[in-house]
């Protein structure tokens, strides 16, 4: 039996202010679900926490490319290597941010392994990048890019660690649970980067999607996948408290139906999960609910 090894990477350097002079407060998201006592609920490994740079935006300015790319790139680094040691030594690491931006450490570490795929569970298709900001704006905030960038698509300091770009081929991911007029729908679909919308997925049901997206993850030549889960995809009226709360996202027990066969897989090495801010949350219900969430689906037998 795998181990479960639960590791904190409280990054918010990829969101902007959520009010001038404030900082994004999804990096509190690890201590609200370990205040849950998800250590002991999942049976999970103390893995410990990779401490991120200080969020200071300088003398950034709109058009200067994406603010905290270099701390972004050490903090990658730094977050891939912790990775890889429990990959390659055989453990599930559960990853708590933070913001979309840690995903480029799970990637970059599985990269390093070998080829893996990413089940990728937003509200949105998170591909702004330098060549579409006609349709995206201008790039700045990397959560914002995140399929993008792990797809070899920005900055060479963010997307080209150790001269591995892509960290992720475009067929190797399945964008689900977008919000149904989501902007990045044309441009993914002439990519060939696979996507399926909220209504879709109500519409032939989660399990089904669920259980087709293994189909293609679970085909050589990948060695694997990864899940990275993004709280607004879920729909505001139960998880409000993130960054861009829009309508019509799934409802927990969609979710919980998407995402448990992912999560059984053998094929699954890893998971991380984002944008949960406990500042917009004052009651605590998101916390509870992700936690009881990935008790649900991730806990040891």
């Amino acid at each position: 039996m795998r181990r479960t090894v639960l590791i904190d990477a409280p990054s918010n350097l990829g969101l902007r202010p959520p009010v001038p002079g404030a900082v994004p407060g999804c990096y509190k998201l690890a201590g609200a679900l370990r205040e849950q006592g998800l250590l002991r609920r999942l049976g999970a490994l103390e893995g410990g926490v990779v401490v991120p740079p200080r969020y200071d935006l300088g003398e950034w300015q709109e058009g200067d490319g994406d603010f905290h790319a270099a701390a972004i790139a050490g903090y990658t680094a730094k977050l891939a290597h912790r990775v890889e040691g429990h990959v390659r030594s055989g453990d599930f690491p559960v990853v708590l941010g933070g913001d979309c931006s840690i995903l480029l450490g799970a990637v970059l570490a599985l990269r390093r392994v070998g080829r893996y795929g990413v089940a990728y569970l937003d509200g949105h298709g998170d591909f702004r990048h330098p060549g579409n900001v006609a349709v995206s704006g201008p790039v700045g905030a990397v959560a914002g890019e995140g399929v993008a960038q792990i797809t070899g698509r920005g900055p060479a300091e963010l997307t080209d660690i150790d001269g591995l770009r892509p960290y992720v081929r475009d067929e190797d991911v399945s964008l689900l649970g977008i919000r149904d007029a989501d902007e990045d729908q044309e441009e993914l679909t002439g990519l060939g980067i696979s996507h399926t919308r909220v209504g879709e997925i109500r519409r032939r049901g989660p399990d089904a999607v669920a259980r087709e997206v293994l189909g293609h993850l679970h085909t050589p030549p990948l060695d694997g996948f990864w899940i990275h889960l993004d709280a607004d995809v879920l729909d505001p009226s139960v998880m409000p408290a993130v960054d861009s709360p829009d309508p019509d996202g799934l409802l927990t027990d969609e979710l919980r139906a998407l995402l448990g066969p992912l999560a059984a897989s053998p094929r699954c090495v890893g998971i991380n999960v984002t944008i949960y801010d406990p500042d917009r949350d004052p009651e605590g219900t998101g916390a509870v609910l992700l936690a009881d969430l990935l008790e649900d689906v991730f806990a040891q037998p």
